[in-house]
């Protein structure tokens, strides 16, 4: 698996961040791909207390609306921990390739990822909301 050369500066919760890598160590066996791409992502995040996050930012229980460019399919998801998860009523994993895709980008961000056959998708984030106050 190539690396793309540069990815977009992304941003995360200090509690956020922590969470999410337990929990992407936790998969590393059963889901060796998406624990290395979520734990790098961690990596590279600029990490945020409560109240210092910048706006616009997806984090964990945001709703995301983003663009697939290379398809132009328009999504509207629900980013959860994995108990939550219920693709069909709209809520994604953090835990699969597009909600560790997602997590940390701003409106207006795109980023080069990998889809599950391994080809590259450019996944653009339009719109940011969530349904109450950052923990």
């Amino acid at each position: 698996m190539t690396r793309p050369a540069a990815r977009p500066p992304i941003h995360l919760l200090d509690s956020e961040a922590d969470r999410l890598s337990d929990l992407a160590m936790s998969i590393e066996d059963r889901q060796p791909e998406v624990s290395a791409l979520l734990l790098s992502e961690i990596e590279r995040a600029k990490i945020h207390r409560p109240g210092k996050l910048p706006t616009g930012i997806v984090t964990m229980l945001s709703t995301v609306e983003f663009v697939d460019e290379g398809s132009d399919t328009r999504r509207t998801l629900k980013l959860v921990f994995p108990p939550d998860a219920d693709i069909e009523a709209g809520r994604i994993s953090i835990l699969t390739l597009v909600g560790a895709g997602l997590i940390g980008l701003a409106e207006g961000q795109s980023i080069l990822w990998p889809d599950r056959e391994h080809h590259e998708r450019r996944l653009r984030i339009v719109k940011v909301t969530r349904d109450g106050e950052l923990p």
